[in-house]
């Protein structure tokens, strides 16, 4: 156990730095200052990721230029017009009709709230262990609007089985914070103790190796397993650790 712990220390300290930036969809919402800006650009950058990531973060950046480099101030106050220049974007399966509906709901959203982070937060009860109801709270109140069924594939949620790993990536960048320049940590009422580690075919396949995982299907039941294995090794940020377990699985390619 001691080993591990060294092994994953040694691979956040060597992976959770500014360099790491630029190759990762983290990079699209590097590039706002404005709260909402980052919200917005980065909830795009982490649905989209999955795939390719130099496409992802190409394709993130093609729809920000296409809201004008200022994502919240144009959801708001796009007119008909200025909407259409969205009707020919797409990502993989994401179609124009999902992104309208994301626009119109971010709208809608934004006319109320200041920062998506109580869409998260809602849910979350005093007890809970980790942000699993708040999670299923947030799809519930995303898919709010009226809306396309095929639209829902595009945000996952425990009640599924899904392993909800965009997501919980996307909560680990808002969420977590340190002084290393790489997580926001712009949202202050959600714990980084209750996250849940951002689980995929690669991080799986690692934590396998290391013994932090048995269950041998990546669903929401492995993602809460790891990160109760990763708990015992930092209990208030366990996440951290995805910096070790994602690079190892894709950049060291083990």
């Amino acid at each position: 156990m001691a080993d591990i712990k060294r092994l994953l220390d040694d691979k956040v300290k060597f992976y959770n730095n500014p360099g790491f930036i630029s190759g990762d969809p983290i990079s699209v919402p590097h590039r706002f200052t404005k709260l909402q800006d980052i919200e917005i650009s980065g909830f795009f950058a982490s649905i989209f990721a999955w795939g390719n990531r130099t496409t992802i973060i190409n394709k993130t950046l093609e729809l920000m230029a296409l809201m004008d480099n200022a994502p919240h101030d144009f959801i708001l106050h796009a007119a008909d017009k200025e909407l259409k220049r969205l009707l020919n974007f797409k990502h993989r399966t994401f179609q124009t009709d999902d992104l309208l509906y994301f626009i119109s709901f971010f709208k809608w959203y934004y006319g109320q709230h200041k920062s998506l982070e109580t869409a998260f937060a809602r849910g979350i009860l005093p007890d809970d262990t980790s942000i699993e109801n708040g999670l299923k709270g947030f799809r519930e109140l995303f898919f709010s609007l009226p809306h396309l069924g095929r639209t829902r594939k595009h945000v996952s949620s425990p009640v599924t089985g899904s392993s909800c790993k965009r997501i919980n990536m996307y909560l680990r960048w808002m969420v977590r914070r340190d002084d290393n320049g790489v997580d926001f940590g712009l949202w202050q009422n959600i714990d980084a103790g209750k996250l849940v580690c951002p689980l995929d075919v690669h991080v799986g396949r690692v934590a396998r190796r290391l013994g932090l995982l048995e269950r041998p299907t990546d669903d929401w039941q492995a993602a809460r397993e790891l990160t109760e294995a990763l708990k015992v090794y930092d209990n208030e940020d366990p996440v951290k650790y995805d910096f070790a377990l994602f690079s190892i699985g894709v950049m060291e390619k083990i």
